[in-house]
């Protein structure tokens, strides 16, 4: 028996094979969307330069090289006193000045000794990041400090791990020296005798607290 042609195919109908056609331009169209829309790289991908540069500051370690003059080269300190000494120059102050001013100003001294001095000036390792991120007490208290900063420090705080102050102090007198070169007068002895707060300032890393002795 022959079966051939008892099967009946369905004409697909020309609405639905549209229909198809619009969907699948839909989807394409969308997948290009989505490309052309994506979000650009983040900014901080592309640029992670330093925005200032670095200041030398006391207790970093500097490498002073003079070039073909080894016997003026060398390896220091930075001082408290913002200060590092080198042959010939004699003290050069290099406290928060970058590494290329310090050089500058070494070669401008070399140079009356000897030729077109050729300086260069390298941090070596930054001890000033523990250096300013502390807070110091110093003059007339029992145990002058320096302690590491903590968030909610006050005037107050420091004085009092300090051991307070000796007999021969003036704490009307005392002042808060910010490493932004403001002067802000304390008065100790409305905090510590009246307990008057005005005056208790919140600390900032770098700050150092002086309280005089008073005049006999």
């Amino acid at each position: 028996m022959n079966y051939m042609g008892t099967h009946t195919f369905k004409k697909a109908s020309p609405y639905r094979v549209l229909g198809s056609l619009l969907a699948l331009t839909c989807l394409i169209t969308l997948g290009g969307c989505a490309t052309s829309t994506a979000p650009p790289p983040s900014a901080t991908t592309e640029d992670v330069g330093f925005t200032e540069e670095y200041r030398i500051g006391v207790g970093d370690a500097l490498s002073i090289n003079v070039w073909r003059n080894a016997d003026l080269s060398v390896q220091v300190p930075v001082r408290p006193d913002g200060k590092v000494s080198v042959p010939l120059a004699g003290d050069v102050t290099v406290g928060n000045k970058t590494p290329q001013e310090v050089s500058q100003d070494i070669t401008e001294r070399l140079s009356k000794f000897i030729r077109d001095p050729y300086v260069t000036v390298i941090v070596t390792n930054m001890g000033s990041a523990d250096y300013r991120s502390r807070v110091r007490v110093t003059g007339a208290v029992n145990g002058p400090s320096s302690t590491p900063y903590r968030q909610g420090m006050t005037v107050l705080d420091i004085v009092l791990e300090a051991g307070g102050l000796t007999e021969f102090a003036n704490p009307s007198k005392a002042t808060l020296y910010r490493k932004n070169g403001e002067r802000i007068d304390i008065d100790l002895r409305g905090i510590l005798n009246r307990g008057d707060m005005s005056t208790n300032y919140s600390l900032m890393p770098g700050d150092v607290i002086t309280v005089p002795e008073r005049a006999f």
